[in-house]
């Protein structure tokens, strides 16, 4: 056999293998990939360059940014940003009906918009705001259902570890990313919103809430704008050029740690754990980073993205097929992958195929961007599905079934996203990140 065709085989078969018998796909990816590489280039040949793979995916500056807004996260989490934040989500849309599940969904994107982790906006925000809804009379699966549809908003609004990733293997400008979130962001939050809305209406006792005074309310709001102000100092300086991402991650998380101390808190004891929390996540990453840019070596040796392209192609050259196959893949992945090593994985193989159809490389990382993250509230590998339903202390069966008209709900808005690339686009053509 070729030992370009024998290689993909090796890798595929291998992967499917390790996954079967329930080995993390980090393990599946690095020991398949160097069992590839082995059988094409020799025992020390494929060694050595399986070594040289990992160094150089790792060896970059910009993923830098990951482990400093990761542990920027982590603080925030911990240093009663949430409460804050849930406070102001409640005066900006308390009188809409359903107000507390409404102030779940604005709560959410505001501390994805800070911290860029929708888990630990599940997390924060749902331990923050559950209790208050149980007291309020509110069905406790659907409180659970609101919290966890919502969270995945901070992975789309910036920062998001998720599109940093995806500029490694793309070349595209994090900024640009960054930027491009924040309307997809949105919509996604605003279709939360939406359906919270239409279930309101069938309760007429959810409608009832209390009316906050000007003063306590302009109080609330002042007491989150130091949180808020993370955004516009780091997403502001970025695009302003005055640092880059991996600095403005830098500032995210001594910003953070100095208000955390001024809002007492945390405390200094605390830091060491903190520290060890983010070092977990960020080896996590890096390793999928490093096993993946072996992986990326045998998939170009073996020419697997020109076939993917060619089997693509051979299904239909509409482009509106094309992408519409393309969304359903990555949905059906989503279901089983986390959204990193999805990203390390397919984004090789699919950006030749749509840049080859004249779509931006920054429309296209929103559009596997928002794909994968409707992944993370679905079973059976959802990490945002599993956390919001332990926070909720319910079972994932009893919240699925509330779950589906936000899923339905969504889908629609990542077709919108998919098939209007002004989505995306706009902001940053306008912000003159992204050539017309």
């Amino acid at each position: 056999m070729d030992p370009a065709a024998l290689a993909a085989v090796i890798l595929l078969a291998g992967i499917v293998v390790f996954l079967l018998l329930g080995a993390p796909i980090s393990i599946a990816v690095g020991l398949s990939s160097l069992a590839a590489i082995v059988t094409a280039l020799g025992l020390e040949n494929g060694v050595l360059t399986a070594a040289q793979q990992v160094f150089r995916g790792i060896n970059s500056f910009p993923l830098l940014a990951i482990p400093f807004f990761v542990l920027a996260g982590v603080i925030m989490n911990q240093g009663g940003i949430a409460l804050r934040l849930v406070n102001a989500a409640k005066v900006m849309v308390g009188r809409m009906p359903g107000s507390l599940a409404q102030t779940n969904v604005a709560a959410n994107a505001l501390f994805g918009a800070v911290s860029g982790s929708g888990v630990a906006a599940a997390a924060a925000i749902g331990s923050t705001i559950g209790p208050i809804q149980k007291r309020e009379g509110y069905d406790k699966s659907f409180a659970a259902a609101v919290n966890i549809a919502s969270a995945p908003s901070g992975m789309i609004i910036p920062p998001s570890n998720l599109m940093i990733v995806y500029s490694l293997v793309s070349s595209a400008s994090v900024a640009a990313l960054f930027v491009a979130g924040y309307i997809p962001g949105a919509m996604w939050a605003a279709a939360c919103m939406i359906i919270v809305y239409l279930y309101a209406r069938k309760r007429p006792e959810l409608k009832v809430t209390e009316r906050i005074s000007f003063r306590d309310g302009a109080r609330t709001i002042l007491a989150a704008v130091p949180a808020l102000l993370l955004i516009v100092v780091v997403i502001g300086g970025i695009l302003a050029g005055y640092f880059t991402p991996t600095e403005g991650s830098v500032i995210a998380v001594v910003y953070s740690l100095v208000l955390s101390f001024i809002y007492k808190t945390i405390r200094v004891g605390q830091l060491p754990t903190m520290l060890m929390d983010a070092a977990r996540t960020t080896a996590v990453v890096m390793f999928l980073v490093g096993v993946s840019s072996i992986m990326g070596f045998v998939m170009a040796f073996a020419r697997i993205p020109q076939m993917a392209s060619e089997a693509i192609f051979s299904v239909s050259t509409n482009p509106v097929v094309i992408l519409l196959l393309i969304a359903v893949i990555l949905l059906i992945l989503g279901c089983f992958m986390d959204p990193t090593p999805a990203v390390l994985i397919f984004a090789p193989i699919f950006l030749p195929i749509v840049t080859a159809m004249g779509i931006d490389p920054v429309h296209f990382g929103i559009m596997m961007v928002f794909n994968l993250s409707i992944g993370t509230i679905t079973p059976p590998v959802g990490p945002i599905l599993f956390v919001g339903a332990k926070v909720a202390d319910i079972s994932i069966e009893a919240v699925i079934r509330r779950l589906l008209p936000f899923f339905g709900a969504l889908v629609l808005v990542l077709i919108m996203v998919i098939f209007t690339p002004a989505l995306s686009l706009w902001l940053p053509t306008q912000l003159g990140l992204i050539t017309p």
